[in-house]
């Protein structure tokens, strides 16, 4: 009887951390960059040394949807969509290098070069600091130049720096909650020399919202399997209890 009602709770659990993995990857299916969570009825755990993550052990979460999202052009100058299998280098909250595809840049008062979520773009030395200009000009390869403020007309542009572009081919990376790329265990991914990117573009999230709601049917039947087993195991249960009490 025990094990039947831990097999019950430990499939409920499951689905709802499923559950949960399905609701996030819709919640973010407009967020600029954004690789939707895979999820599976398989045993596995995400875990990770240093940074928060989803954690289960018997289903959910298996790795994230590593496909390109769709590119779309905006024509403003500091959006840049990752053309090749590279990540754009971003300093998370705990100060470590983290990698991530979204690419809808902006200049912070302090004038570090920032994400749309607010992680500092990493360069050749650390963030990226741009001066005062008038026009910020992205190249192919992740350079940074910039006119600056008060240039005269036709001047060069002066490079500041060039966007970290990391290949994460042939390491073993998670997704964090912060929907970050980190490496497993800690340490950094190489520089990727061979990392484009477009000007005046971003790339979209790649949640399939079909697919998407598909999953969550299935996910919510499953877990109604798991609660009508979780019942039978009470009737059982409360049946060989009236038996004990019936007079001998």
């Amino acid at each position: 009887m025990d094990r039947l009602i831990y097999t019950a709770m430990s499939g409920m659990r499951s689905q709802m951390t499923t559950q949960a993995a399905i609701a996030n990857n819709i919640a973010n299916a407009k967020t600029i960059g954004f690789r939707a969570d895979r999820v599976g009825f398989d045993r596995m755990m995400i875990d990770g040394e240093g940074f928060d993550t989803r954690q289960d052990t018997s289903a959910g979460v298996i790795d994230m949807d590593r496909s390109a999202g769709t590119i779309e052009q905006t024509g403003r100058p500091l959006d840049v969509a990752v053309t090749s299998d590279s990540w754009i280098t971003v300093q998370a909250t705990d100060g470590k290098e983290a990698y991530t595809r979204r690419g809808d840049l902006s200049i912070a008062p302090t004038g570090v070069l920032e994400t749309g979520d607010g992680f500092p773009v990493m360069g050749s030395g650390g963030p990226i600091t741009v001066p005062p200009a008038q026009r910020v000009m992205i190249a192919e390869d992740g350079t940074l130049s910039i006119i600056p403020l008060g240039a005269e007309p036709g001047a060069a542009p002066q490079k500041i720096d060039q966007i970290k572009l990391a290949s994460a081919t042939g390491t073993d990376t998670v997704k964090g909650t912060d929907n970050l790329l980190h490496v497993r265990g800690g340490g950094v991914l190489p520089q990727d020399m061979e990392g484009k990117v477009a000007s005046g573009a971003l790339e979209q999230s790649n949640v399939d919202m079909t697919q998407a709601l598909v999953d969550m049917i299935e996910n919510q039947r499953a877990y109604e399997v798991q609660a009508n087993l979780l019942k039978e195991a009470k009737k059982m249960d409360e049946g060989g209890a009236s038996i004990m009490r019936m007079p001998s």
